[in-house]
């Protein structure tokens, strides 16, 4: 298969969307984000990368705490809308119905099917970015949304992300069972 070389650029496909919130100047404020990934299992840690000159960095810094949202599909608009203006210019306080956790600071949305609590941990800056990591302190789920007691990938219908054409993306089928489909694997020999 040939090969093109397209640069180092963020072509982790597909990135999954998510609204971060944050209580910044005593209100929720939301923005979408697609650079965001688990950066450890115990503890629980996610890593979220913001630029620099985003409004809820200030509340993320101030209080130590913020909130992952997963929206479904259904909430493309919301979501999108949410990433398009900034919090300096449009209050976001009342686009979603909200919820406090044992943190209080970290406001959640109570339309997205799976929402983190977190407590930030450490911020680092990367170039025109920050990144923050926070320790998840709880996770929320409609029940709904869960098989068997866990979060159910078709029943949550997570929102993705191609970049550079910059379009949302519905998840596909389910194509094995990690950790077992591969064990029928034989590799071939060079």
């Amino acid at each position: 298969m040939e090969k093109v070389k397209l640069g180092a650029r963020p072509y982790l496909y597909p990135m999954p969307v998510v609204l971060v919130g944050a209580q910044v100047k005593g209100k929720p404020n939301f923005l979408t984000v697609a650079f965001v990934g688990i950066a450890n299992f115990k503890p629980a840690i996610i890593a979220v990368a913001l630029g620099r000159h985003h409004y809820t960095n200030s509340g993320i810094k101030l209080n130590k705490t913020f909130s992952v949202n997963i929206p479904s599909e259904e909430m493309v608009k919301a979501v999108d809308y949410c990433g398009i203006y900034s919090g300096h210019k449009v209050d976001k306080s009342e686009i979603f119905q909200t919820f406090s956790g044992r943190l209080k600071t970290a406001p959640m949305i109570s339309q997205c099917p799976i929402t983190m609590e977190c407590k930030l941990i450490k911020s680092l800056r990367f170039g025109i970015d920050e990144l923050f990591l926070g320790k998840i302190v709880e996770i929320y789920a409609d029940k709904k949304c869960l098989s068997n007691g866990e979060p159910d990938l078709k029943k949550i219908k997570p929102l993705l992300l191609t970049m550079p054409d910059n379009k949302y993306w519905e998840a596909g089928k389910c194509r094995g069972q990690a950790w077992k489909i591969g064990k029928s694997f034989k590799p071939k020999r060079k």
